[in-house]
């Protein structure tokens, strides 16, 4: 048995343990993550279930099932429930009723006791809703302009009603374009003439130019307000066509209710899909929450402007932290004296690292916003001010403030790659007649590139993932424009973005809804784990690839 330790084995199995319950934690994780998280989109069958309670008094409910447990009799008669002496244990079960305008409640829960027969007729339809979030009813009639005109049991209700509802989305769709894009663009101009007026105020020029300008600035105003009258007439007469065609549903209790087209992204009818079909369902659902906007508080509709603002700013801290990292090591490993003033700025910069991240985000807020943007503002936006251009938290400052965060991996990385090198690669290039910056540039930095880009990809999957820094920085719950966009310059560092990590914080921790926003915090931290893997595993390849390249010459 002492042979045996003394061999090493026992290590080398404890070692291939330990990674492989490593392993199993982390698919564990994922798996958990990504049922709780994309069963959410899965067309769920809507039950109708006549309820009884203790004073005989009859309901009906009618919701999908979200979930059941089994709890103490005294738990649910501390609750306000009704239990009998006799029983200890009941099951109760959530359900999401929606039509949350109707009744003030959308997730609710029911003891098992007094509940009948589970139904799931194929006439419920689920409507899906900008607002209000998800209706739960029976249709009773499609209206036009005020006029019946189809019933459920007219053969083609269902697909008139698609119909309606496909015109009522292209409507909404070109609405969001005319406001967005072609008002957005007026407004934008607007901005623009005002800030010229504005700086012939603070600095006024020769009186002839004044006065060019100012027939300038009233002619182009008078353009744009030109166009802003057709534009308001289009938008007007689209928002009125909006309002033609009527769904009237009827609730569980009997109640009618008329919804309007316009605020409908979706009508399904679950119980009376099939397999394929629910499958077709739940892709379309998965698609539009990875490139849809969040609405309803961030608790329905989709992610994509938090993917977006984390994966732009991540690029823009690449761009400025690569050349900084890159240089610093190459400077304190190829040029700068081994002494203590050096080991005492590798210190600095090893413990730099272990700063929390919250100190970032507070060094940010107070050096790169409050200070440089602000002199910022001074000097280059007069115009603007009071209101801050850069003197307000942004997508800069935040990846400015990222790229402090996450230098010291990328120097340590750099540094750790450039001495690997053996001391004969630059003896023999020297030998040769290189001088030594073409050693450096020409040889030892590509031999060093593997370790180059795995820092770099290892600062971006931290940054990606980074949320304390950012809330003082730049980042909010609900930005209303992209930080690109079709309106010049195209890039806007000075606006606020979304970022995955803070959504799934607002969502989980903010949200008026807490069941509603738990399936979407469990599918944004997927998304946002596999954002990381992704980076990851792209770090691993080009690390591989660049060291096969390179493994002949480092031989």
């Amino acid at each position: 048995m002492r042979q045996w330790f003394k061999s090493g084995t026992p290590w080398i199995w404890l070692n291939g343990g330990a990674v492989a319950m490593c392993m199993i934690m982390v698919i564990g994780l994922i798996g958990l993550i990504a049922v709780r998280g994309f069963a959410h989109f899965w067309p769920s069958d809507v039950a109708v279930i006549d309820m009884t309670d203790a004073s005989g008094e009859q309901s009906t409910i009618m919701g999908e099932l979200v979930r059941s447990q089994v709890i103490s009799a005294a738990v649910a008669r501390d609750s306000g429930e009704t239990v009998p002496d006799d029983i200890e244990l009941v099951t109760r079960h959530l359900f999401k009723l929606g039509n949350r305008d109707q009744t003030g409640r959308d997730f609710v829960w029911y003891l098992e006791l007094g509940m009948g027969p589970w139904q799931y007729p194929e006439d419920v339809f689920v409507v899906e809703r900008r607002e209000w979030g998800n209706f739960y009813g029976q249709p009773l009639a499609l209206i036009r302009e005020g006029n019946v005109i189809s019933t459920p049991g007219d053969a083609d209700f269902w697909p008139q009603l698609q119909a309606s509802v496909d015109r009522s989305l292209a409507l909404f769709n070109e609405i969001r374009r005319l406001e967005r894009g072609e008002i957005g663009r007026i407004n934008t101009g607007i901005e623009q003439l005002r800030l010229d007026e504005r700086n012939l105020q603070l600095n006024p020029p020769p009186a002839d130019i004044e006065a060019r300008e100012r027939e300038r600035i009233a002619a182009a105003s008078a353009r744009f307000d030109a166009d802003y009258a057709v534009l308001r007439e289009e938008l007007d007469a689209i928002y009125q066509s909006t309002q033609r065609d009527t769904l009237r549903m009827q609730t569980a209790n009997g109640n009618e209710v008329d919804i309007t087209l316009a605020t409908i992204v979706r009508v399904t009818a679950p119980n009376a899909m099939s397999v394929f079909a629910k499958l077709v369902q739940y892709v379309e659902r998965l698609w539009e929450f990875m490139v849809d906007e969040p609405r309803e508080a961030n608790t329905e509709g989709g992610i994509f402007p938090a993917i977006f603002g984390t994966v732009t700013m991540v690029l823009v801290m690449s761009i400025m932290v690569t050349p900084f990292g890159i240089l610093a090591a190459i400077y304190l490993r190829e040029y700068a004296k081994q002494g203590t003033m050096t080991r005492i700025i590798r210190i600095s910069v090893y413990n730099l690292a272990g700063v929390p991240s919250i100190v970032y985000g507070v060094f940010g807020l107070g050096f790169f916003v409050y200070f440089l943007g602000g002199n910022i503002d001074q000097l280059f936006y007069e115009a603007s001010l009071p209101a801050p251009t850069f003197g307000t938290p942004g997508l800069f400052w935040a990846s400015l403030t990222l790229a402090l965060l996450t230098l010291p991996i990328v120097i340590v990385s750099t540094e750790e790659g450039l001495a690997r090198i053996p001391s004969t690669i630059r003896q023999g290039s020297l030998a040769l007649g290189a001088t030594k910056s073409e050693t450096l540039w020409k040889v030892i930095v590509p031999l060093a590139t593997p370790a180059m880009m795995t820092g770099l990809i290892l600062a971006i999957a931290r940054a990606a993932g980074e949320v304390a820094p950012l809330m003082l920085v730049g980042v909010v719950k609900l930005a209303p424009t992209l930080p690109i966009d079709g309106t010049f310059p195209y890039i806007h560092l000075e606006r606020k973005i979304m970022h995955l990590g803070f959504h799934i914080y607002d969502v989980g921790f903010q949200s008026p809804n807490v069941e509603a926003a738990r399936p979407l915090v469990y599918a944004t931290a997927l998304v946002l784990v596999m954002l990381i893997v992704i980076l990851n595993l792209t770090a691993i390849s080009i690390r591989n690839h660049l060291r096969e390249r390179y493994r002949s010459a480092s031989d």
